[in-house]
């Protein structure tokens, strides 16, 4: 008999692949269809909002905000109300436009006027004169849930249709508890635009916004990078007929600082208490724990700024705090505005220790003084040169960042009780606090640091170096005196340069004996090959700091960003987005180019402006010294005679050294 077990075989084989290119296809076909019904289903949600979304357009007003380019294009707003009522971003109106215009999905085009600005979730109301209009619906504060679609939306096209981005809802109660995130690319054109659900149903009013930030500006560098913020509709409603009053909402302010930063593994401590705020008024202290708020128990920091975060001036708030192993509950009312804050000052400079251990343990008790500011305290009190202070209201004072700390939680025209030791002998004196003093003084003698031992093949270099920071592929050039002891903390002078212009030799000739004599380290990072600062190279600056903190011995105090015209801008930039790191900032030739944060015990920034007094901008760096000493911030000056825009001559960067070497004042 003939073997027809090939011949079965291949028709098995045949009818398998028929049967699998069958399923491909049904599979296929099925996938198809599901795209389709999808397609068709997104369309329709974004359809049924679009009588809602309208074109937005500025005329007018800055340039940039916060260094970024202001948008020039339309954007868009969503109508909350038949009467004219529109909610958008407030980023749309950050650079304060001379005029606002509206168009209508009809074409029909008004001007508008802005109304009010919920000021905790970056909204603005602005209102048209028309009447029956679509107000958009609202999706159930409930019903949002994570993964499902969410389409953002926007009306920046002259077109019947708003443009679409797809994607999901990725986290609820984003940014301390204020929104929704999406992973749906979000622009500025769109900022203010709805993002919906497959339903038509607006969940929230897309804005930038940022964990950290507060300006209207904050949190656009996330643009379409998968980072997407709405304000929910549901809360955007909640507030409307406040912001239809005309009424401008803020951020609930409490008046306290925690003893850590670290938000996410150690309990709420308190810190500082502002003066005057909400808390010292419920009469919270230093050193109380909060365990509650509003009646949810809290055990991290992260748990208080989230109770806290989402809530607005006025709100009234409960709070229990654990006090020496007592629970106490204070009731308050949150606070639009803290009074600005501002540290006492005692009026001396302490003697810098030796940072290697043995030379710190046979060290006398007490704060040693190195230098005494006339017309102080210190001075009213007697102080002098060579005495050690180790009491300050009888809690003992072992170090100078212990008193600094101690002054930090007094107030100007407080009294306080001072013990010393003179000789070896005690003497107490009562005196007056005053506020921190901007004078530099003519004749601050240096802090003497000792020749080093002798270098070994291990030593840092010394001397100008030119290096690559290999993980930002950017230069940098620094100058370390010769003399360098790293047993001895020194400032450390970080260099902003202008567009184009390093200025390399010239800073090196106005700064090299002022390093050597007052211990500075000068590190000067360089732009990228088009040799004008980004936005974006604030990452590399940062990091080249860092590098020098690890390598070199740095005093925290004494980080210095100093910028001239246009680097002045970026370092005041950067100042104010790693306050942690830089505590003083000196800006020579240029005014406030972008608007400081508030003064905080927590985050210390000492000013120094120097400018010539035939400097075209010089009113205007009066006006930014004047602002900043309105907030409290200590501010020192000086306007050289004879000067235009160009760099200070030597003396006044003489006295620049000075002020340098007196930032560890208390």
């Amino acid at each position: 008999m003939p073997n027809h077990k090939p011949r079965l075989t291949i028709l098995a084989l045949l009818s398998s692949a028929l049967l699998i290119s069958m399923a491909s296809t049904v599979a296929a076909q099925t996938d198809g269809k599901l795209a389709v019904l999808e397609e068709r289903a997104l369309k329709q949600a974004a359809a049924i909002v679009a009588p809602s979304i309208v074109r937005i357009e500025t005329v007018g007003g800055l340039e940039r905000v916060d260094e970024i380019l202001a948008g020039t294009g339309p954007t868009t707003g969503v109508v909350v109300s038949a009467d004219g009522y529109i909610i958008t971003s407030s980023f749309n109106f950050a650079a304060k436009p001379s005029s606002i215009l509206v168009s209508l999905p009809d074409g029909r085009r008004f001007a508008a006027r802005q109304v009010a600005s919920d000021n905790l979730k970056m909204l603005t109301l602005i209102k048209i004169d028309a009447e029956n209009l679509t107000p958009a619906p609202a999706a159930p504060r409930d019903s949002v849930r994570v993964g499902q679609w969410a389409i953002a939306l926007g009306r920046t096209y002259d077109t019947p249709f708003p443009s679409m981005s797809v994607g999901i809802v990725s986290a609820l109660n984003r940014i301390w508890g204020k929104a929704i995130q999406t992973d749906a690319k979000v622009s500025p054109v769109n900022y203010g635009g709805p993002l919906v659900d497959i339903e038509g149903r607006v969940l929230g009013v897309l804005v930038p916004l940022s964990p950290q930030g507060k300006s209207d500006a904050a949190g656009v560098e996330w643009y379409d990078a998968g980072i997407g913020f709405a304000i929910p509709m549901s809360d955007i409603y909640d507030v409307l007929d406040q912001l239809k009053a005309e009424k401008d909402l803020h951020s609930g302010l409490l008046g306290i600082t925690f003893q850590t930063k670290d938000l996410y593994s150690t309990p709420p401590m308190v810190d500082h208490v502002w003066y005057n705020s909400p808390a010292q008024k419920a009469g919270i202290k230093s050193g109380d724990t909060i365990i509650e708020v509003n009646g949810a128990a809290t055990t991290r920091i992260s748990q208080v700024r989230h109770a806290l975060g989402n809530a607005y001036a006025g709100d009234k708030i409960a709070l229990s705090v654990d006090r020496d192993g007592e629970t106490i509950k204070v009731d308050f009312e949150l606070a639009a505005k803290l009074e600005p804050y501002e540290s006492a000052f005692l009026g001396i400079l302490p003697k810098r220790l030796s940072t290697v251990e043995p030379a710190e343990a046979a060290a006398p008790a007490g704060v040693g003084v190195r230098y005494v500011y006339t017309n102080s305290p210190a001075a009213a009190a007697g102080l002098q040169r060579g005495d050690r202070i180790t009491k300050f209201n009888d809690a003992p004072q072992s170090t100078a960042i212990e008193l600094r700390d101690a002054l930090s939680r007094a107030r100007p025209g407080e009294k306080a009780v001072l013990t010393f030791l003179r000789n070896g002998e005690p003497q107490t004196a009562e005196v007056e606090l005053q506020k921190i003093t901007a004078e530099i003084p003519a004749d601050l003698p240096r802090s003497p640091i000792p020749l080093p031992a002798e270098k070994n093949e291990d030593s840092e270099k010394t001397g100008r170096l030119a290096e690559t920071l290999e993980t930002h592929a950017h230069d940098l050039w620094a100058f370390v005196p010769d003399d360098y002891n790293p047993d001895y903390q020194y400032a450390l002078l970080v260099w902003i340069h202008p567009s184009r212009n390093t200025m390399e030799a010239e800073m090196l000739k106005r700064w090299k004996q002022i390093c050597r004599e007052r211990g500075v380290i000068l590190l000067a990072p360089k732009a990228g090959t088009a040799e004008t600062w980004t936005p974006n190279e604030i990452g590399f600056i940062k990091a080249a700091v860092e590098s020098f903190v690890e390598r070199y011995s740095i005093d925290p105090q004494r980080i210095v960003l100093h910028g001239f015209e246009t680097g002045a801008a970026l370092a005041q930039q950067l100042a104010f987005k790693e306050r942690e790191l830089f505590p003083a900032l000196c800006l020579a030739g240029a005014p406030l180019a972008i608007q400081p944060p508030e003064n905080r015990p927590d985050f210390p920034l000492q000013w120094d402006f120097v400018y010539g007094e035939d400097d075209p901008q010089g009113r205007k760096i009066e006006a930014s010294i004047e602002a900043l000493e309105k907030m409290r911030y200590p501010v020192s000056h000086r306007a050289v005679p004879g000067l235009g825009q160009d760099y200070p001559p030597e003396p006044a960067i003489e006295e620049v050294g000075r002020w340098i070497d007196a930032l560890d004042r208390i």
